[in-house]
């Protein structure tokens, strides 16, 4: 297999910049911000439907 050659992927693998440990935290903690206010906005949106329903007696 002509594409296949493990020269050029240890070359390839050589070129991956890995994330940094301070890089990781920020990022990590983006994610947790992210979830956190995305969890508040569909908890809220839920609670907002179900008394809009039961205001409606459904």
């Amino acid at each position: 297999m002509k594409w296949f050659n493990l020269n050029e992927i240890k070359k390839e693998i050589g070129k991956i910049r890995w994330a940094k440990k301070e890089e990781l935290l920020k990022t990590f903690l983006e994610v947790c911000v992210f979830i956190t206010v995305f969890a508040i906005f569909f908890i809220g949106a839920d609670l907002v439907v179900s008394f809009i329903l039961k205001l409606l007696g459904i």
